[in-house]
C-alpha cells in the first residue's frame, strides 16, 4: 500500500483521469473530493462490499430454478401446460338478450 501525506486542498492523481483532493480535516476525520470519469464506479468500501454481496446472492439459483433451467437446456423441448379453454359459442345478435339489437342482419328491417 502506498501511503502519502497531504494537507487540505492538496490532490493525489491516480492515472490520468482520477483526482483525489483533501477537502477538509477535522480531528480524526478527513473529507475527500474525488473526480473520476463516469465509467469508473466510486464507492465507500462498506457500500461496495454490500453491493458485491447482494450481487452474489442474486446470482445464486435456488434448487428448483436450477433444475428447471437444466431441464430446459438439456432435455427435450416440452411446451408448458396451457389452461383448457372451451371454444367460444358463436352468438347472433338475438341470442343474447343483454345486448342491444339494432336490426342488423334481419330481413324485416325498416
Amino acid at each position: 500500500m502506498l501511503v502519502l501525506s497531504r494537507q487540505r486542498d492538496e490532490t493525489i492523481m491516480i492515472g490520468d483521469d482520477v483526482e483525489i483532493t483533501v477537502v477538509d480535516i477535522r480531528g480524526d476525520k478527513v473529507r475527500l473530493g474525488i473526480t473520476a470519469p463516469t465509467r469508473i464506479a466510486v464507492h465507500r468500501k462498506e457500500v461496495y462490499e454490500a453491493i458485491k454481496a447482494e450481487n452474489q446472492r442474486a446470482a445464486q439459483l435456488s434448487g428448483a430454478d436450477a433444475d428447471l433451467l437444466r431441464r430446459r437446456l438439456t432435455g427435450p423441448s416440452t411446451p408448458l401446460p396451457r389452461p383448457h379453454l372451451a371454444p367460444a359459442a358463436r352468438l347472433r345478435p338475438n341470442d343474447n338478450p343483454t345486448l342491444p339489437h339494432h336490426g342488423l342482419g334481419d330481413a324485416k328491417t325498416a
